[in-house]
């Protein structure tokens, strides 16, 4: 299915910006994880942390939501398809796994940030924790990463079934031009 050229801009604008957004969001995130980490006050870690928690759960886990929705209905609606290129089947895969490898952390940041509302997090206990959250930032962040240069670079090759509707293409251009 083709979109107009108008809806098509405007998918593509919001694929853009809920994109963009969410890797803004993440650095801003992992920021936060990094001063909660290594912050020597008691106050600017427990601060972070309950930044950290809303962050995640009105910007970071919207917009990731946004982006592989628009992502869809981006490679659906236009030439690129869904299965036709590696490059599109690779942003999917890296956009879906870091939306549920996102949704299934969502309990471990609410977990630091109810002990940052309710006590000091100078206990040991939350260390592993604390540590976890700056590398799955910091992964995340590279993920994405990964995922925008695909969009820009888009490596060439085609799937076998993007070969094969390719193929299909030229032998119906060339039977209408009566080869």
């Amino acid at each position: 299915m083709a979109m107009t050229p108008r809806l098509r801009k405007f998918a593509l604008t919001a694929h853009i910006s809920s994109s963009v957004g969410w890797l803004g969001a993440v650095a801003g995130f992992l920021a936060l994880a990094v001063a909660g980490l290594t912050s020597q006050e008691d106050q600017m870690a427990r601060a972070a942390y309950l930044a950290m928690e809303l962050t995640a759960s009105f910007v970071i886990v919207p917009l990731s939501l946004a982006s592989l929705l628009t992502g869809l209905v981006q490679s659906l609606g236009t030439k690129w398809g869904l299965f036709r290129h590696y490059w599109v089947l690779a942003k999917l895969l890296i956009t879906f796994l870091a939306t549920l490898l996102l949704l299934l952390h969502m309990q471990p940041i609410s977990t630091l940030a109810g002990a940052a509302a309710e006590m000091s997090l100078s206990g040991a206990d939350l260390r592993p924790l604390r540590v976890q959250l700056v590398v799955n930032a910091g992964a995340a962040l590279l993920a994405l990463l990964a995922a925008t240069t695909l969009s820009v670079y888009k490596p060439r090759g085609l799937t076998p079934y993007g070969w094969r509707k390719q193929q299909e293409q030229r032998a119906g251009v060339a039977s209408h031009l009566g080869f």
